[in-house]
């Protein structure tokens, strides 16, 4: 349990770095600003087409005598607009570290540096880590599509899809927004997907105490925004500690190969 409270410990901790450094702050804030107004217009259109798009896809509740036809449909507009949060909270991250890889890549090496030691680098071009990037958001997102799914329809089920289903979709959504942000520094130390994963299952309550405040703090409007250039920090100073043993491995054998490389394709 005490994982918990350190992985916390790592959140507070980037916002402060960026609190000292107003610079990056104002820096990071940028990509942030242009996600916020892509996904306020898609939210505001969905809380005025939900209650359209459930009615068309019940039909078969027109004639149901009242208050039933009414209870399903607000009950089912409600949970489409919850999926469409929950899947906002999720994607905003990818899109937003998508949309602003080069202030997010500085910004990483920059917390590297002020920590000292040294300081990874992919040696890829842009398009290539963009390209990456992008590639592994959308593994991430499919898999988080399947846990959307999974968790919809346990929220029909009486009183755990009122309790239990909403404490393991922010559990959900926490580690893989610890992913998605962890991904800028691991990356530039030539980490894939799938070691990346293995990485953070190791650790797993470290990875929510850093990414379940983070995603409930992202439900508040604008506070994503904010938020974002100081979990950038903290996770490049999470990532540090959780790769910390193997880059200790990596300077007693110089000869030795690196633990983790790109994938080619």
């Amino acid at each position: 349990m005490r994982d918990l409270g350190v992985g916390f410990g790592y959140l507070v901790k980037g916002q402060r770095w960026v609190g000292r450094h107003g610079r990056w702050f104002g820096f990071g804030l940028l990509p942030g600003l242009i996600t916020l107004v892509l996904y306020a217009a898609a939210l505001v259109g969905l809380g005025y087409g939900a209650d359209t798009l459930v009615t068309w896809a019940t039909p078969f509740a027109d004639d149901w005598s009242s208050p039933w036809a009414g209870l399903l449909r607000t009950t089912l507009t409600v949970l489409v607009f919850g999926l469409g949060l929950f899947l906002a909270v999720i994607t905003f991250t990818a899109v937003t570290l998508l949309v602003g890889q080069p202030f997010y890549e500085s910004l990483s090496e920059q917390v590297d540096r002020t920590e000292g030691g040294e300081v990874p680098e992919s040696g890829l071009p842009l398009w290539r880590e963009l390209w990456i990037s992008a590639r592994d958001s959308v593994r991430i997102l499919v898999r988080v599509g399947l846990y959307s799914v999974l968790l919809f329809g346990f929220g029909f089920i009486p009183v755990v899809g009122q309790t239990v289903v909403p404490v393991i979709g922010f559990c959900v959504t926490g580690y893989f927004l610890a992913e998605e942000l962890t991904a800028v520094a691991l990356q530039r130390r030539s980490m894939v997907l799938k070691d990346r994963l293995a990485l953070l299952r190791g650790r797993r309550l470290l990875t929510l105490g850093f990414g379940v405040p983070l995603g409930l703090a992202f439900l508040v409007p604008f506070v994503a925004v904010f938020l974002m250039p100081g979990a950038v920090a903290g996770a490049t100073l999470l990532a540090r500690d959780l790769v910390a043993p193997e880059e200790d491995d990596d300077e007693d054998d110089d000869a030795g190969p690196a633990p983790y490389t790109l994938q080619k394709g």
